[in-house]
């Protein structure tokens, strides 16, 4: 962090504080404190416009794909070929965040992102769309995603002081869900209305807002990490580094476990509202628009935390995967939007707080890089996870490919609180977490 240089008397040996870059601690429990700092408003803004447009872009692709294949294995494949290439590349998304300008970087991917929306948008409405079009670019689309995410993950430590970073993370979280309440609610009417291509022109119109927000933050007041010199092996040596802390390595663990198995709603949603509750776009828009509602609370609910602990993460999971389990087997939709709910709460609030742990943990150097092998394992799961989903859903039915979205998260999360009471009672072994130890002894674990 850095602070004012200018001191208020040649002969005083203290320096002013700058109220942006070094702002008065939030209290422990303000849920909405990073919103003080007058960069993160604007930032939040502009992302919020691009969420919104991406909620419409990601509900009118799988509707697309699904009207074009009559597959939810289809669904599940264009998935995996937007995240195939952060299984490929995600680290060096990662480190190209820690060497460059990161304005500079986000600006670049946010106008390809405007680019290849358009394309798709003139395919479909001209009516030339095909589904390998779709695929094409689903696959560029995750070319930009693996220096774009990271990037924006990381980018949030300059908008903002590090006492407010945890908070910030918890607060874009909640802004990208609160726009889920919009985008699939537009989707949906654009998509009953005027048809699918105009979801996707409007997707392109708001990438204007993340470009003017970048535009609009003061340069002066951004609290800069060093960029990385280049140097050997310097993956390896994340990799290393991540090793080292137990803790930030379980998180990870954790995550892409999830981001693997548990977060495949397109496959599944799709599935459940046109197969097994008999409905159409619009109650796919309304599942959609539920999940965000109990998403929201959960990114607040962990906004007011200032630290998180392994062991509350590894709760958070588990939880998730009891109410997807439970949304799996609902008898009807509304005990099934119920279970959304549930499974939007615990979902954020563990996503939110595995993230916040992870940045905090490690040194600014090596944040770029440890975000890209966060990311790495959170999405790049997805070439994997997707088309297994979208197999079990096609094959055994969508509550059996549910089920299965849950199942194996939680099996993941009781793996971890064995692993760790395994490694507590080894001679001369640490627990990586205390909060691993309260959870084992609540479940039952001696």
């Amino acid at each position: 962090m850095t602070t004012a240089a200018a001191a208020p008397t040649p002969t005083s040996p203290i320096e002013p504080i700058d109220p942006i870059k070094n702002p008065a601690p939030p209290p422990r429990r303000r849920t909405f404190a990073a919103f003080a700092v007058p960069n993160f408003r604007v930032y939040a803004a502009g992302q919020s416009v691009a969420n919104t447009g991406n909620w419409m872009q990601s509900i009118a692709q799988d509707w697309l794909v699904l009207q074009l294949t009559g597959s939810p294995t289809a669904v599940g494949f264009t998935m995996a070929l937007q995240f195939l290439p952060m299984l490929l590349l995600g680290m060096h998304g990662g480190m190209l965040a820690d060497r460059y300008p990161k304005r500079l970087i986000l600006a670049v991917t946010q106008s390809l992102n405007l680019a290849l929306t358009s394309t798709l948008a003139v395919l479909t409405l001209t009516g030339q769309v095909q589904v390998g079009h779709v695929y094409l670019l689903a696959l560029a689309g995750g070319l930009v995603f693996v220096v774009d995410n990271p990037t924006r993950q990381v980018f949030v430590n300059e908008v903002v002081p590090a006492r407010y970073v945890p908070n910030a993370i918890a607060l874009n979280a909640a802004v990208f869900q609160t726009s889920r309440l919009l985008g699939p609610a537009v989707a949906a009417v654009l998509i009953g209305t005027v048809g699918i291509g105009w979801a996707f022109a409007a997707n392109a119109l708001c990438y204007a807002g993340p470009l003017l927000g970048l535009l609009l933050i003061k340069g002066a007041d951004l609290v800069r990490t060093p960029p990385a010199p280049r140097a050997p092996r310097q993956l390896r040596s994340a990799l290393r580094y991540v090793a080292d802390r137990p803790d930030v390595a379980w998180t990870i663990v954790l995550v892409g476990v999830v981001g693997t198995f548990g977060l495949k709603f397109p496959v599944v949603l799709t599935a459940m509202a046109d197969t097994t509750f008999a409905g159409g776009a619009d109650l796919y828009g309304l599942f959609n628009v539920v999940l965000a509602v109990g998403s929201v609370a959960g990114a607040l609910l962990a906004g007011g935390r200032t630290r998180s602990h392994t062991g509350l993460i590894v709760v958070m999971a588990a939880a998730f995967s009891i109410a997807q389990i439970a949304a799996g087997w609902a008898p009807g939709v509304p005990l099934f939007l119920v279970a959304l709910v549930l499974m939007g709460i615990t979902n954020l609030a563990f996503q939110a707080m595995a993230n916040s742990s992870v940045q905090t943990a490690v040194a600014p150097a090596m944040r770029g890089r440890v975000m890209g092998l966060y990311m790495l394992a959170f999405t790049g799961g997805t070439p994997i996870g997707a088309p297994i989903i979208g197999w079990i859903t096609a094959a055994y039915g969508p509550r059996i490919g549910m089920t299965f979205c849950g199942v194996v998260p939680l099996l993941a999360a009781v793996a971890i609180v064995l692993l760790n009471r395994r490694r507590r009672r080894a001679p001369g072994g640490d627990a990586v977490d205390n909060d691993v130890v309260v959870v084992s002894r609540a479940v039952g674990q001696p």
